[in-house]
């Protein structure tokens, strides 16, 4: 997912508070404080010093530092990268915590209509 986070169309940078409820389309990242809702059919990367509290519904979400607190539902993947610290639910297909991130919560994974291996 490199490519997803290099891609970068919009930046919230680290001297930046915001509070709300933000939607967008494209990747989207979050370098400074932010509370509230995300929604997006697409990419969310957290940033090292971000300081984020939301319910966020995403594709794809990447924690590269910072820390992150809420109720987190992906579509595809979220990963968790040094030194990144998540509190809360994750709802994803796929989940990857790296070694030395930090997640303190649940993680829930949606049941496939058919289990991996399976020739249906």
């Amino acid at each position: 997912m490199e490519n997803a986070a290099s891609e970068i169309t919009s930046l919230l940078g680290p001297d930046t508070e915001f509070e709300g409820k933000l939607t967008f389309l494209g990747t989207v990242r979050l370098d400074g404080r932010f509370k509230g809702e995300i929604r997006s059919p697409d990419t969310l990367v957290v940033g090292e010093g971000a300081q984020v509290e939301a319910d966020i519904e995403v594709r794809i979400l990447i924690v590269n530092g910072g820390f992150l607190k809420g109720t987190i539902h992906c579509e595809e993947l979220a990963e968790i990268h040094t030194p990144g610290v998540v509190e809360g639910e994750i709802r994803s297909p796929a989940l990857v915590i790296e070694k030395g991130a930090v997640f303190k919560g649940v993680s829930r994974m949606p049941e496939s209509e058919s289990p991996p291996g399976s020739t249906e």
